[in-house]
């Protein structure tokens, strides 16, 4: 298997790079149970985030990145969930075709956390921003609820959108060709 190498605010790693189809591969970038590099992220992520009132994600992947920066800047966070849950009391939901999800899905916000973003400055956090399906299925979510989207912010934007100028990101990971070679 080939690897990536990559320093995430100052943390050194190595990410495994893994077939998308057979033309295109991406640095596989897992947060979970990585404590150290989550802890360093958010960290970083903080330092560069506009003022907001709330941080929303989407469930899963950056649910450790966002309670970790709300854990240090002691603020609030939101979840757009995957599938709504029986506590929810009504729900917003949109459709989302992720780069590493083999089919289409909706994310859910419960109308319990669309009033509190309501007229709100509301930072949109994610581990990887790729094709922009998913930031713009949260924008979305957002923006039905009335929230002012102040930021959008990621560990790493993959391939173009790293040449966007409305994320905030830590790094750049490219995309690979088939032999691990960088596209």
């Amino acid at each position: 298997m080939n690897y990536y190498p990559i320093k995430i605010a100052g943390v050194d790693r190595k990410l495994p790079i893994c077939r998308v189809n057979d033309e295109l591969y991406i640095g596989a970038f897992v947060i979970f149970g990585d404590t150290e590099l989550t802890v360093a992220a958010a960290s970083a992520l903080l330092e560069k985030a506009p003022e907001y009132d709330y941080i929303i994600t989407a469930e899963a992947k950056g649910i450790p990145l966002v309670y970790e920066m709300a854990r240090q800047a002691d603020a609030k966070y939101l979840l757009a969930r995957k599938k709504p849950k029986l506590y929810m009391t009504g729900v917003f939901e949109v459709e989302v075709n992720s780069i590493t999800t083999a089919s289409s899905q909706k994310l859910y916000l419960d109308v319990e956390d669309a009033n509190l973003m309501k007229g709100k400055r509301v930072l949109i956090v994610d581990d990887v921003i790729s094709t922009g399906e998913s930031l713009k299925a949260i924008e979305t979510l957002v923006e039905k609820a009335g929230g002012i989207i102040c930021g959008k912010m990621a560990i790493l934007a993959e391939g173009s959108a790293a040449d966007r100028d409305d994320i905030i990101y830590l790094e750049r990971l490219p995309l690979f060709n088939p032999d691990g070679s960088v596209k």
